[in-house]
């Protein structure tokens, strides 16, 4: 796949993931939200719950999409996460779901790994 079919690609598998979110009843508050170089795919929100959502689209299942989201991609969910809370004028619960999106349009499995994580603790000495 070159760069726009695999866009292409991606964007089918978010809006899949839109369609779980809102079936699942929450509200899709942003899609693919930029802050500098912070990016969380999809913010839906549930209740007094923001939830920060990372999609995963993979079209065969050869790697589980969901070792995709590593160490490394979760905490920048985290601080993404926390530079968008900080923007909004009251505070909300949280958490972070994974949507795993397998195969092609028309013959596809959905997952959905609600609060897949929890944020990461630091400790200061």
């Amino acid at each position: 796949m070159d760069h726009s079919q695999n866009k292409s690609f991606g964007n089918w598998g978010e809006q899949v993931a839109v369609d779980t979110l809102v079936a699942a009843g929450c509200a899709i508050v942003e899609r693919n939200w930029r802050m500098g170089h912070y990016e969380i795919d999809i913010i839906a929100q549930q209740g007094q719950y923001m939830i920060f959502v990372e999609v995963k689209t993979r079209s065969t299942a050869v790697a589980d999409p969901l070792m995709a989201v590593d160490k490394r991609k979760r905490a920048r969910l985290v601080a993404a996460a926390d530079v968008f809370l900080r923007t909004l004028d009251r505070p909300f619960d949280y958490r972070f779901d994974i949507i795993t999106i397998i195969g092609a349009p028309g013959r596809y499995t959905v997952e959905h790994f609600p609060d897949a994580f929890l944020p990461g603790l630091r400790t200061y000495r």
